[in-house]
């Protein structure tokens, strides 16, 4: 994979999750500008969300797709996409491309560096549930981009051990720790104030559980059915108040906002910023999500998670302790929401977990080993 000893290096993100985790390893990338070209393209899969995080991490991107649209297809993602990107990597003409995680844009990135036979390197490869439709698309999204990627830029052993089991060769992957740890460390070491004032007496009250919920299983009935569960749980715990930042996808909102908009102490919020985002989960009590970057971040915050979810691609959390799953279900939610709100020796159990996703120098160690297959020093 040697090239010039200059390697041009496309970076590819379009989500508010994958920009997160990105953000590490490109600002990586900016502080060896002396031995790399960087150029950042996002496709705009999400907007107003990835604006955010650009500027949380002072990211500029030099191309912009724009491929937003109203209640987009995934059809509609993939195809604008992919043209994007071609266009892009036959302009730039990579060394290496780079996106991370499950979104479409990263599938479709991999794809595009296929079609143009430029390597590709996959940041958090190797997580599975096993179950194409759950996450869906994600699971499939993950294990396409797997069958192109050049460089398995693992987060765990675990991840590594199902890459293996797939035939990947193992000169190919790296072990290197989750990146979302090296974005989180750094954005909650900030000093932070809340500017909403309910929001605030939530966060100071000790006693705020955060939700999430956004994913298309979750849709619908699913949805619904959480936020039963939450008006219970509030019911029978007077101190605890509920904040829920809505994804933007207004399929989400037409079920949340008729359940819980009027719901004594749940406060329903735009998305806010990935800093003060941060800084929620760092004052919360007990986080409900279906969210896979929550479920690596909660436990480097000391925070018990709860997985709105049947399947987790992120099994470590759940085996360390961190993390447990509770799918949708009315009476589970509940039940392990109060047994965790209630039982402090219970809740002290997940809460001093050790975190398994790595120790915030993910970004440095995948930019060694590009340095090391694309960097020719004669």
């Amino acid at each position: 994979m040697n090239s010039p000893k200059r390697p041009k290096i496309l970076a590819v993100c379009g989500t508010r999750p994958d920009t997160v985790k990105m953000a590490p390893v490109v600002n990586e990338l900016k502080r060896h500008a002396d031995e790399v070209d960087l150029v950042l393209a996002v496709t705009g899969q999400h907007r107003e969300m990835l604006v955010q995080v650009l500027e949380a991490f002072d990211l500029h991107p030099d191309y912009d797709l724009n491929i937003m649209s109203a209640r987009q297809t995934l059809v509609q993602i993939t195809t604008r996409a992919l043209a994007g990107l071609d266009s892009v990597i036959k302009k730039v003409r990579p060394s290496l491309v780079l996106a991370q995680g499950d979104t479409t844009t990263t599938f479709i990135a991999g794809l595009a560096a296929f079609y143009n036979k430029t390597p590709f390197g996959h940041v958090e490869a190797g997580l599975r549930t096993d179950n194409k439709y759950d996450p869906y698309p994600e699971e499939v999204n993950r294990r396409l981009t797997g069958v192109m990627t050049d460089l398995h830029f693992a987060p765990t052993e675990l991840a590594k051990r199902n890459l293996l089991s797939e035939g990947v060769k193992e000169e190919s992957i790296f072990v290197t720790g989750n990146t979302v740890i090296d974005a989180l460390l750094g954005i909650a070491a900030r000093e932070h104030t809340f500017e909403d004032p309910a929001i605030r007496a939530a966060a100071e009250s000790g006693r705020m559980v955060l939700l999430t919920a956004h994913r298309r299983e979750n849709w619908g009935e699913p949805m619904r059915d959480i936020c039963l569960a939450v008006k219970e749980i509030i019911r029978r715990n007077p101190d605890v108040t509920v904040v829920f930042p809505m994804h933007k996808n207004p399929i989400v909102r037409d079920t949340v906002v008729p359940e819980l908009g009027e719901a004594e102490r749940v406060i329903l919020t735009e998305p806010p910023d990935y800093v003060p985002f941060v800084h929620l989960m760092k004052a919360s009590y007990l986080i409900l999500t279906d969210s896979g970057g929550v479920q690596e971040e909660a436990p480097s915050l000391g925070k018990p998670v709860l997985v709105l979810r049947k399947t987790t691609e992120r099994p470590e959390g759940v085996s360390a302790g961190n993390a447990r799953l509770v799918g949708t279900d009315f009476d589970t939610i509940v039940r392990e929401a109060d047994k965790l709100l209630g039982d402090k020796s219970a809740y002290e159990e997940m809460a001093r977990a050790q975190s398994p996703y790595g120790d915030g120098h993910a970004a440095g160690r995948i930019w060694e080993i590009i340095r090391s297959r694309f960097i020719n020093y004669g």
